[in-house]
């Protein structure tokens, strides 16, 4: 017994004395200290005292912003697989057009005493979101882990895909190709990975002129594709795989053939992007390692061990398929060369 004080004393950061009167339910402790001690017995494994506590398991938060996206899925399917291994039961979450955002699903993953949380595209990526939810998690000192390109230190561990690696890999591809007018679709201009591309756009010589912003969506990207189109852009590369699509619809619906008259590359190698006519070229999330890292990081906060807050990057991949290829220009000089 006194082992066990001292060790949701010590994750708590108050006393003994307190963490006793929590669990004796002794008057003259604030409400926010009595989560703090309640927590860490849920963190630390202990069982809270039978008047404390309601149904509880090894439970762990996935909080998603859709399952839509097939990147999402795959990305849950590893991080409940890794949970499963390790004794824990996911919960899974996701933000839904009748209301239920990130921070309902934080207050009900606290009221279901988890253990922990993993949010993936969630809110801590965009600039004008509220991040309140998170500070909350942190102030209760409830382990979590953020996946991919947090807005700012929330304090918690992050796992990412280096963005900037991506588009390097994706513009090389194209101008290797012969392409020059590049063009790029992004998110929203608060949002940090599509920042990161463009950063990386304009490094590798990308020309602001040819860069286009838009939803997460088949028709932000059909939107932003045929913006492109007009400003003259023989290829395309697209902050993922779902607005590449909506790009290749573009072409279609002006006439023209992908990748004979425009080049697409898009992001993630989500489910199928090899099925899709043609095959898309894209740049692959290594989500199965990130996925386990994820996991091994918040188990590694769940059992006491000191975690790092520096971003840990993934190397991407590129995936060469059929929706890339030679600009019309090249393509035609390399036929009349070959005639002579």
């Amino acid at each position: 017994m006194t082992r066990r004080l001292a060790e949701v004393a010590k994750y708590a950061g108050v006393s003994e004395a307190t963490v006793s009167r929590v669990l004796n339910q002794k008057p003259g402790v604030a409400k926010s200290t009595q989560e703090l001690v309640l927590t860490a017995l849920d963190v630390l494994g202990y069982e809270r005292p039978t008047q404390l506590r309601g149904e509880r398991a090894r439970l762990v938060g996935l909080v998603l912003p859709e399952l839509q996206n097939p990147i999402f899925p795959a990305f849950a399917e590893v991080v409940a697989d890794a949970l499963a291994k390790r004794g824990f039961t996911p919960v899974l979450c996701t933000r839904t057009s009748a209301g239920i955002s990130e921070a309902d699903y934080v207050d009900m993953l606290l009221e279901h005493q988890v253990s922990g949380v993993i949010f993936s595209g969630g809110l801590y990526a965009q600039a004008a979101a509220d991040h309140e939810h998170y500070l909350r998690l942190r102030e209760r000192g409830l382990p979590a882990v953020l996946v991919n390109a947090a807005y700012e230190d929330l304090g918690f561990p992050r796992i990412s895909v280096d963005d900037r690696s991506a588009v390097e890999q994706a513009v090389t591809h194209l101008r290797f190709l012969g392409h020059e007018r590049i063009g790029m679709v992004l998110g929203p201009a608060d949002h940090v990975p599509s920042a990161r591309k463009l950063a990386a756009f304009e490094k590798y010589g990308g020309a602001a002129e040819l860069v286009e912003r838009g939803m997460f969506s088949m028709e932000g990207g059909q939107a932003a594709g045929r913006r492109l189109l007009r400003k003259g852009a023989t290829g395309v590369v697209c902050a993922s795989d779902v607005i590449a699509l909506g790009v290749v619809r573009a072409v279609r619906r002006e006439g023209l053939r992908v990748p004979d008259d425009v080049s697409v590359v898009g992001f993630d190698d989500s489910l199928f992007m090899s099925c899709t006519d043609p095959p898309l070229t894209t740049v692959r999330q290594p989500i199965e390692a990130m996925g386990r890292g994820a996991v091994a990081t918040l188990i590694s906060q769940i059992g006491g061990a000191p975690v790092s807050t520096e971003e840990l990057l993934f190397e991407p991949e590129l995936v060469v398929r059929g929706s890339t290829g030679p600009p019309a220009a090249v393509t035609s000089l390399r036929a009349a060369s070959a005639q002579v």
